[in-house]
């Protein structure tokens, strides 16, 4: 056997080599960061790649995720495959998949009750899954084309989008039984819950109206119209500063809703077909995710809404969460080099 120079290998390369060793030790659960993805415009984006962590099934379509801060789960919608992925994000690894969840785009976590909720648009159902066994224990009829949902707590109630079919439908979540179905007039993009009013919020996307739903008596108490969109889709109520924001698919917009003066107070240009949104209240960090893969940040500190970096994070980044104890943002991508993973990245 051929003796190797000890001047052959930089100090750095040997730290390499065993970083490698130790992750394959270890079941090679996360990825090594490539130079490829760190650099996809990630120099115009305030934030640092930490790792790509693989996903089970095919190169398929996700959507919607939800984050359990005390169990540290995310749970993420594999549209393509039907199922719910669970990640432990402490351990950077998948613990669980639900299948038989159809064409699954929404999901609530909902910890209190250990409870999470799907949206199967494949089958028209609310699906409830039991946090603790990952269990599916109950479906509703979510009327058609279910998408986003939000819960109001104060009367134990889960509102779903009901997209194509221009309703809400309202599910007691201590029976899982639907209880009320709410016509919008309109194609539903998605709802929100402000612990504020205590009222349940709808984007109207083709109408271009925020609807007022009060939860205690099921009926619409207003509509604001929202100079300026086009088919309104992803929508976040951020109550504490008392500001919604509105993300726009038809003219690529994101709109500043004032919740005291129910009124459009700002507008910025974003990337294409913007999706689903997040907020990092400790850090006033708004995060918007396009279909394009172009993610755009905004700080938001009371009422001054500032965009502080936009760029390309990644392949269909359309989808993002965050761990308020971490500050880590968490983007599901369908396909990278043939699978699909979860991009996961740290403010800097």
């Amino acid at each position: 056997m051929k003796t190797l120079q000890r001047s052959r290998f930089h100090p750095a390369v040997l730290t390499y080599l065993v970083l490698l060793v130790l992750s394959a030790v270890a079941g090679g659960l996360v990825h090594p960061v490539p130079h490829a993805a760190a650099d996809e415009g990630i120099n115009n984006l305030p934030l640092a790649h930490v790792a790509d962590i693989p996903l089970p099934g095919r190169a398929t379509r996700l959507d919607y995720e939800s984050y359990d801060p005390d169990r540290h789960l995310l749970f993420i919608a594999h549209l393509g495959d039907g199922e719910v992925i669970v990640v432990d994000v402490n351990a950077s690894s998948v613990i669980g998949r639900i299948p038989d969840v159809s064409s699954v785009h929404g999901l609530l976590a909902i910890p209190g009750m250990s409870r999470i909720y799907a949206s199967a648009t494949g089958t028209d159902e609310i699906v409830a899954i039991d946090e603790a066994t990952l269990k599916i224990v109950a479906r509703m009829p979510g009327g058609h084309y279910p998408d986003g949902m939000a819960y109001a707590p104060d009367v134990h109630k889960l509102y779903a989008s009901d997209e194509t079919g221009g309703t809400e439908t309202v599910v007691d979540v201590q029976s899982n039984q639907r209880v009320a179905t709410i016509p919008l007039g309109g194609e539903v993009g998605n709802t929100q819950y402000d612990s504020q009013s205590h009222h349940i919020f709808v984007s109207v996307q083709t109408r271009n109206e925020l609807v007022e739903i009060d939860p205690t008596i099921d009926r619409i108490v207003a509509r604001h119209a929202l100079p300026g969109a086009q088919q309104n889709h992803g929508l976040l109520i951020d109550s504490p500063d008392r500001l919604a924001f509105v993300a726009c698919q038809g003219n690529h917009k994101l709109l500043v809703f004032d919740m005291g003066a129910r009124r459009v107070v700002q507008s910025f240009d974003i990337g294409k077909d913007p999706d689903v949104l997040a907020f990092d209240p400790a850090l006033g960090r708004l995060y918007v995710a396009g279909e394009a893969g172009i993610v755009s940040i905004f700080s938001v500190k009371g009422s001054n809404v500032t965009k502080i970096g936009e760029g390309r994070l990644g392949p269909n980044a359309h989808v993002v969460a965050i761990d308020p104890a971490t500050h880590h943002a968490f983007f599901p991508l369908k396909n990278v080099d043939g699978h699909p993973v979860l991009r996961v990245m740290a403010p800097r």
